[in-house]
């Protein structure tokens, strides 16, 4: 049997909460430690706090010393922005940890943050340790997922993918992500100032495309509200006829002026039909098809969780999902 993975949580937020309750639901895994910045949350025991079992691991607000436990991987689970991060992903690989993030902009941050991603290979090549950002989105469903998919083509001339979320089961700051309560105006105006787009859409096209060889002249995004035609709602959230449901957003990659990569996000309160859907474009067409779509909060820390083992594997740098071994689901 392979070594236990001892394992440190770095945010203790909603996700990080979900983390700490499923990483105490696997044997071949054992926290060790946990960190976070809130003084109300420092010394409570992480497992309680995260509404699981005692697990024996106090909260800690000293990154420092708390990097310096036995462990061989951190979960980073404190942001999306990679420049907000660094400082975090630097702390750790100093202290010579692997490390697998949620951050969505470090599941392929080599075109927007090249310095930063150069640094970070060099660091965790130095100290012998892995990157990784992954999740559900990016990290599976919009890049990953059509990469293993297109394994059974001989030829790949497209992509397309379309996510279909029916927005009323997520977490709170996925519905303000996504601007539901909002009117037409909040929307246009918060867009505008950066707070409502679903994060990781450039990072999931230019990953397929690296994979794939392919060379990109352009990628764009297009952001839209959905707006209510009759009054609907969620456990945290009322919507009015004519507020914002939530949001259509499109991304695509384009080479001399043909799109190769579509990805498509309709992720509002009450969709119809919710659903995930790859299509490939190729020698032969591939189409797969989730019904009822993936649980976006769930499979964030499937994912996570999922890619310990095969970051232990992995080669030291700054990895992406194309790069590490298959991962899988694993137990014991």
């Amino acid at each position: 049997m392979p070594e236990k993975l001892r394992v440190i949580q770095m945010g203790l937020g909603p996700i990080g909460q979900r983390l700490v309750q499923y990483l105490a639901q696997r044997p071949a895994v054992e926290l060790v430690g946990a960190i976070d910045i809130d003084p109300q949350k420092t010394g409570m025991d992480a497992g309680l706090l995260s509404g699981t079992r005692e697990l024996g691991v106090a909260v800690s607000a000293d990154a420092v010393s708390a990097l310096q436990l036995d462990a061989q991987i951190v979960i980073l689970a404190t942001g999306s922005s990679l420049v907000h991060i660094l400082p975090q992903l630097e702390a750790c690989l100093r202290a010579e940890k692997s490390v697998v993030s949620t951050c969505e902009e470090l599941a392929y941050p080599f075109a927007d943050h090249p310095k930063i991603s150069a640094h970070l290979d060099d660091l965790a090549r130095q100290r012998g340790v892995a990157v990784l950002g992954t999740g559900v989105n990016p990290g599976f469903l919009m890049d990953a997922l059509p990469l293993f998919l297109s394994s059974a083509c001989q030829q790949v001339a497209g992509v397309e993918v379309q996510r279909h979320q029916d927005a009323a089961i997520r977490r709170l700051p996925f519905q303000r992500k996504i601007g539901a309560g909002l009117s037409p105006a909040e929307f246009a105006s918060q867009y505008q100032a950066g707070q409502i787009r679903h994060v990781g859409f450039a990072q999931s096209i230019r990953l397929i495309a690296h994979a794939f060889g392919w060379q990109l002249d352009q990628v764009e995004e297009r952001v839209e509200p959905v707006v209510a035609e009759d009054p609907t709602s969620s456990t945290f959230i009322q919507v009015a006829a004519g507020q914002c449901a939530g949001l259509r957003q499109v991304g695509r990659g384009i080479c001399k002026g043909k799109t190769l990569i579509t990805l498509e996000l309709e992720a509002y309160l009450g969709h119809p039909n919710p659903r995930d859907t790859v299509i490939i474009h190729g020698q032969p067409n591939v189409t797969s098809t989730i019904q009822g779509g993936v649980d976006g909060d769930i499979a964030t820390c499937a994912m996570v969780i999922n890619a310990l083992q095969a970051l232990r594997n992995a080669r030291p740098g700054l990895r992406t999902m194309a790069e590490i071994p298959l991962t899988h689901w694993f137990g014991a």
